[in-house]
C-alpha cells in the first residue's frame, strides 16, 4: 500500500491474492485497515482509496462498491481457514488428541497472524446485506462442524470425557477465534506459544486425561 510508512500498514493482507492486480491488492490492503480502524460505516470510500493511494474510480472498478470489497474480505477470509483446517485434518491421521491440537493451531494461528481480517470477520458481519451475510454463516457453520466431528469423535472413542461436546466444540472455537481480540506480535507470549497454549487448554475443555 502506497503513502505509509507504519510497516503494519504497507505489509500485505492475509486477504490478498497472489493473482490480485495490483491496485486492487493496494485497495483490499487499504480497506483491512481503514475498516478495522474506524469501522465498516465509519470508513469511506474515498477513505480507503486514498489509504491505497488510487482514485476512487478505481474501487468500483474492482469490486463494484464498498461492500462488495468488505464481502471479498471476509469471503477470503473464511475459505483460507476451512481449508487450511482440513488441510490439518487430514495430514493428523485418525488419533483425536492431534486431530483437535492440529485444528485448534490452525484456528489460533490465523487469530495470530491476521488480527485485522479477523476482527473484520467477527465484528463486521452485520454489515453485510443478508444474502452475503448468509454466505459467510454457511462457512462459519463448515468450520464449526469440524470442531464439532472431532471432540465427538474423540468422546465416541472415549478419548475425551466431556458430557456436553457440542457446547465443548463451540466453546472452543469461540475461545480460538478471541485471540484476535488480545494478541499483538510484540506482546510477551509469542504466537507458537500462544497456540501451544490453547491446544492444551482445548484438550483440557474436552476432559482428555493425559497419561
Amino acid at each position: 500500500m502506497r503513502g505509509s510508512t507504519d510497516p503494519l500498514s504497507t505489509a500485505p493482507s492475509s486477504a490478498v491474492y497472489p493473482t490480485d492486480d495490483p491496485a486492487a491488492a493496494d485497495l483490499i490492503t487499504a480497506a483491512v485497515q481503514t475498516m478495522a480502524a474506524k469501522g465498516y460505516h465509519g470508513t469511506s470510500v474515498r477513505d480507503i482509496a486514498g489509504s491505497a493511494g488510487v482514485a476512487v474510480g478505481s474501487l468500483y472498478n474492482y469490486f463494484g462498491s464498498k461492500h462488495g470489497l468488505l464481502a471479498l474480505i471476509l469471503n477470503r477470509g473464511m475459505d483460507n481457514l476451512v481449508e487450511n483446517t482440513e488441510d490439518a485434518l487430514l495430514q493428523a491421521g485418525t488419533d483425536p488428541v492431534e486431530r483437535l491440537r492440529a485444528i485448534v493451531g490452525v484456528h489460533v494461528g490465523r487469530h495470530t497472524r491476521s488480527p485485522l481480517e479477523s476482527l473484520l470477520g467477527n465484528s463486521e458481519l452485520r454489515s453485510l446485506e443478508p444474502d452475503a451475510r448468509a454466505v459467510i454463516v454457511t462457512k462459519r457453520d463448515v468450520q464449526q462442524r469440524m470442531f464439532e466431528r472431532v471432540i465427538a469423535d474423540g468422546v465416541a472413542r472415549g478419548v475425551f470425557h466431556t458430557a456436553h461436546p457440542r457446547e465443548t466444540a463451540l466453546f472452543v472455537i469461540s475461545a480460538c477465534t478471541a485471540v484476535a481480540t488480545w494478541f499483538r506480535p510484540d506482546g510477551a507470549l509469542p504466537a507458537a506459544e500462544v497456540t501451544a497454549r490453547y491446544q492444551d487448554v482445548a484438550l483440557d475443555a474436552v476432559g482428555y486425561r493425559r497419561p
